[in-house]
C-alpha cells in the first residue's frame, strides 16, 4: 500500500500499468492532512516513511478485531478518489484490483458505493468500515436527501419499526454486538428496556447497554398527548433497566446494565432531561444517555446504512431503489 500511496511504479510493470497518482514529499504531507491526521513527511525515503505511517495508523485503538481505525478507512477512501485515476477510467477497476490484492491477506475488501466513494468492509463478517462516522460533519447533498427520506419514514413508523428497522441496524454498525430486542409483544419480559446490547472497549472490557425507545417527542408535560410521551412515564422503566440483571449466554452469567439509552423518534426537550436528572441520584444520572431524532438521523446517514425498504424512493416501475451496498 505504501507504493500505491506514493504512486511508485510496481516492479516488473511499465508506466502504463501504474494506476496510482505519483506524490512528492509535499503531496504526501497534504495526503495525510486530507485524512485528518498530523503526519508530515520528514524528507526520508517516501515509501519507507509511508509504510511506517500506515503502521502507526493501524496500531491506533479501534472497536473490535473485525474493524480498522477510522484513519485507515480514510486512507483508502482518499487513495481511491476517482479524480486521481491514472492510465484507466474513473471506475478505477485496475487500481481497485491491486488494492484488494494487498487487503485480502487481512480479510478486507475495498469497493465503490453508489455515492462514488470507496469503502472498506470485513469479508468474514460483511461489516462496513466507514471512513468517517462523525455525525457533526457537513453532509453531502446526497446525504441530506437520504436524511430527509429517513425523517419522513420516522414520522409514520411505529415504535417497533423504529427499533427493528432503524436502531438495531444502526447500533450494529456502530460496533455494538449481542443486540437483543425484547419487543412489545411480551411486556412481562421487557423489564423496562426495549433492547440490550454490549460494547467491547479496545482494552477488551465489556460494557452493557439498555435502550428505552419512544416513537415521538419526549417532554415533561403532565400527561402524554398523541405521539408525545411524558418523561415521568419512563422514569420507572429506567430504574428497572438499571436495577434488573440480564443474562448473557456467551459468558453464562447474569450482569447489570452499565448505561441506559433513552431514545426518542422525536425531540427530547431540555425540560424532560432536567426533570429526569433531578429525579435520579448522582450515580444513576451518570448512567443515562440521550438520543433524539437529530442524533438518529445524522448517525444513520454518516454510517451510510441502507434506508428501511419502505423509506427508499420508488424507482421507475414502482420498485424501491437498491440500498447503497
Amino acid at each position: 500500500m505504501a507504493d500505491m500511496v506514493c504512486g511508485n511504479i510496481p516492479d516488473g510493470k511499465s508506466e502504463e500499468e501504474d494506476y496510482f497518482k505519483y506524490r512528492s514529499s509535499s503531496q504526501l504531507t497534504q495526503f495525510f492532512a486530507d485524512i485528518e491526521t498530523d503526519y508530515r513527511h520528514d524528507g526520508t525515503t517516501r515509501k519507507l516513511w509511508v509504510a511506517e505511517t500506515l503502521e502507526k495508523i493501524l496500531s491506533e485503538p479501534h472497536s473490535s478485531a473485525f474493524s480498522v481505525p477510522g484513519a485507515f478507512a480514510r486512507v483508502v477512501a482518499r487513495l481511491m478518489d476517482r479524480e486521481d485515476a491514472e492510465n484507466e477510467g474513473q471506475e478505477r477497476l485496475c487500481a481497485l484490483k491491486d488494492l484488494n490484492r494487498a487487503l485480502a491477506r487481512d480479510g478486507l475488501e475495498a469497493f465503490y458505493a453508489d455515492d462514488g466513494q470507496c469503502y472498506l468492509r470485513h469479508v468474514g463478517t460483511n461489516t462496513l468500515l466507514t471512513p468517517s462516522a462523525n455525525p457533526h460533519r457537513p453532509l453531502s447533498s446526497a446525504e441530506v436527501e437520504r436524511r430527509e427520506q429517513l425523517a419522513s419514514y420516522l414520522d409514520r413508523a411505529s415504535e417497533d419499526e423504529l427499533i427493528e428497522e432503524v436502531l438495531l441496524p444502526l447500533f450494529r454498525q456502530l460496533g455494538y454486538h449481542r443486540i437483543t430486542a425484547a419487543g412489545h409483544r411480551d411486556k412481562a419480559l421487557e423489564y423496562g428496556k426495549d433492547v440490550w446490547m454490549r460494547f467491547t472497549l479496545p482494552t477488551q472490557h465489556v460494557l452493557y447497554f439498555g435502550i428505552q425507545a419512544k416513537k415521538g417527542k419526549l417532554d415533561s408535560s403532565g400527561v402524554s398527548r398523541g405521539s408525545n410521551a411524558n418523561v415521568a412515564e419512563i422514569y420507572n422503566q429506567v430504574l428497572m433497566m438499571l436495577g434488573h440483571e440480564i443474562f448473557d449466554p456467551e459468558i453464562g452469567k447474569r450482569v447489570l446494565v452499565d448505561h441506559a439509552f433513552i431514545v426518542a423518534g422525536g425531540t427530547i426537550t431540555k425540560a424532560a432531561r432536567a426533570w429526569l436528572g433531578n429525579k435520579l441520584d448522582a450515580s444513576k444520572r451518570s448512567q443515562i444517555l440521550f438520543m433524539d431524532r437529530d442524533d438518529i438521523l445524522n448517525l444513520f446517514v454518516v454510517t451510510n446504512l441502507p434506508l428501511p425498504e419502505s423509506a427508499r424512493p420508488k424507482a421507475r416501475g414502482g420498485y424501491p431503489d437498491e440500498p447503497p451496498f
